[in-house]
C-alpha cells in the first residue's frame, strides 16, 4: 500500500512572497530588534526568544496600526490557491505549521478556506502593555532547541510508515523539519542548509512548481 501524502508548510516567506513578522519589525522599527534578528540568525539565543523579545518592544496601543499593517502588505506566493484546490482534490493533508503569529496568520488564510485545526502558529496577547507572544505549540521531549513552534514536534506525530511526509519551506525555522520528511521544497536559506549538508531537494518559485513536481512523482 502506499502512504498517504501530508505537507507541512511554512508561512511566511513561503505561503506570504516575504516574512511578514520581519516586514512589521522594519515598519514600526522599535529600537533593538535588528539586534534581536542577528541574535536569532547566530543561534546565540533561540527562536523562542528572538520572536518574544521583538514582540515586547511593540506596545499594544498601535494593535490596530500592527495589525492593519500586517494584514494589508502581505502578498500570497502565486499559485497557492491552486495548491489548495490541487491537495483537496489529491486528498493530500495540508498542514500549514508557522512560527508566525495568530493575528495575521488567521485573516490572510480565510480566504483558502484551510480548515483551523490545520492552521499550527504562535499565539498573542494583548492584553499588557506590549504585546505578548504565546506558544501554544512547544517542543516535544524529542526536540530541545526552543522553537517556540516545534515544526518537529508536529511533523513527528504522523507515523512515518503511513505518511509520506513532505515539507515546504524558506528558513532556518524549516530546515530541523527537513530532517525529518521524505521530500523538502526549498527557497531562499533552507536551500542554503540543505546544500551545505548535502540533503536533496526541490527547488520552487510558486506554488505551480510545487503542484507539477508533486504531479511528475508518484506516491511512495
Amino acid at each position: 500500500m502506499s502512504k498517504e501524502r501530508i505537507i507541512f508548510c511554512d508561512f511566511d516567506g513561503t505561503i506570504t512572497v516575504s516574512d511578514n513578522i520581519v516586514a512589521i519589525m522594519k515598519h514600526f522599527n522599535p529600537e533593538g530588534w535588528e539586534g534581536i534578528v542577528e541574535q536569532i540568525v547566530t543561534q546565540q539565543i533561540s527562536i523562542r526568544e528572538g520572536v518574544g523579545a521583538m514582540f515586547h518592544l511593540l506596545p499594544t496601543s498601535r494593535k490596530a496600526e500592527i495589525v492593519d499593517f500586517a494584514i494589508n502588505n502581505a502578498i500570497i506566493r502565486d499559485g497557492f490557491e491552486e495548491f489548495v484546490t490541487y491537495c483537496k482534490e489529491q486528498g493530500i493533508t495540508l498542514l500549514v505549521t508557522s512560527g508566525g503569529i495568530d493575528f495575521f496568520i488567521y485573516p490572510l488564510l480565510r480566504p483558502f478556506a484551510i480548515p483551523d485545526n490545520h492552521i499550527y502558529s504562535n499565539a498573542s496577547s494583548f492584553e499588557g502593555e506590549t504585546i505578548e507572544i504565546l506558544w501554544p505549540n512547544p517542543c516535544d521531549a524529542h526536540c530541545q532547541t526552543d522553537c517556540g513552534m516545534c515544526k518537529t514536534s508536529i511533523i513527528r506525530s504522523y507515523d512515518a510508515e503511513k505518511y509520506e511526509r513532505i515539507i515546504i519551506g524558506d528558513s532556518i525555522t524549516d530546515f530541523e523539519g527537513a530532517k525529518l520528511v521524505d521530500t523538502i521544497f526549498a527557497r531562499s536559506y533552507l536551500i542554503e542548509r540543505c546544500e551545505q549538508l548535502g540533503y536533496a531537494y526541490h527547488p520552487f518559485e510558486t506554488f505551480f512548481d510545487i503542484i507539477k513536481q508533486l504531479e511528475a512523482e508518484p506516491v511512495k
